[in-house]
């Protein structure tokens, strides 16, 4: 006699905006992931989430308090400026930054290695797969991305260009998706402006642009 086992699908609890909803979640492969979708923090009815996804925290006690009232096994948390040691032990680490949780490869950190496989087989799931990076501010791609769009702001300092033609140039030349100040608007000047001026601390190529600082803040 043979009995058919149906396979259980990952329970998944996204909490996100539309935008970043979208990218995570625009090329599904299979029914193995089920979502639960809100767009703001709140404690669910039910509790029987394998994953908790977090793609709008903050890096506040009270955010993270909240976060572990859900009680599930495993939690994802998009935070590019900190790093593993402002989260609780065995959480992962994600690079949540809009635009970039479209791409394919998700870079990602974390202490926990028993949680590796799982969250790689929640992303093959998603259309994605996970690069395990260095657990530092920025990860690879957002100190890169940062950089560009800072050099971007000092040629505008400079009155080298506009914004628009620089933007066009860059697209044009270097086949980036973005232009630098496009990118800004996406990612959001605030976090670009935060991640400059956190990394210049010990490193001064990161020092922001003035004209950058004071457009993040206007």
């Amino acid at each position: 006699m043979h009995f058919l086992c149906k396979k259980i699908a990952m329970n998944v609890l996204l909490i996100a905006n539309p935008v970043q909803r979208e990218e995570l979640t625009a090329e599904i492969t299979s029914g193995d992931v089920d979502i639960t979708y809100v767009e703001d923090l709140i404690t669910p009815s039910i509790n029987n989430f394998d994953f908790c996804i977090d793609l709008q925290f903050t890096n506040t006690v009270e955010r993270k308090t909240e976060l572990q009232k859900i009680k599930c096994p495993l939690y994802c948390i998009n935070h590019v400026t900190g790093t593993l040691a402002d989260l609780p032990a065995g959480f992962i680490r994600i690079n949540g930054w809009n635009s970039l949780l479209g791409k394919k490869m998700i870079e990602a950190s974390t202490t926990n290695e028993n949680a590796r496989s799982d969250f790689e087989k929640l992303l093959l799931s998603l259309g994605k797969t996970v690069e395990w990076v260095p657990d530092v501010p920025g990860f690879i791609s957002c100190r890169v991305i940062c950089q560009i769009i800072n050099e971007a702001y000092f040629s505008l300092e400079e009155e080298v260009s506009t914004k628009d033609q620089i933007d066009i140039a860059m697209k044009l030349g270097t086949n980036y998706p973005h232009g630098p100040f496009e990118w800004s608007e996406i990612i959001g000047l605030d976090n670009v402006a935060e991640l400059l001026s956190l990394l210049s601390k010990s490193n001064t190529r990161y020092q922001p642009s003035k004209l950058l600082l004071k457009e993040s803040v206007e």
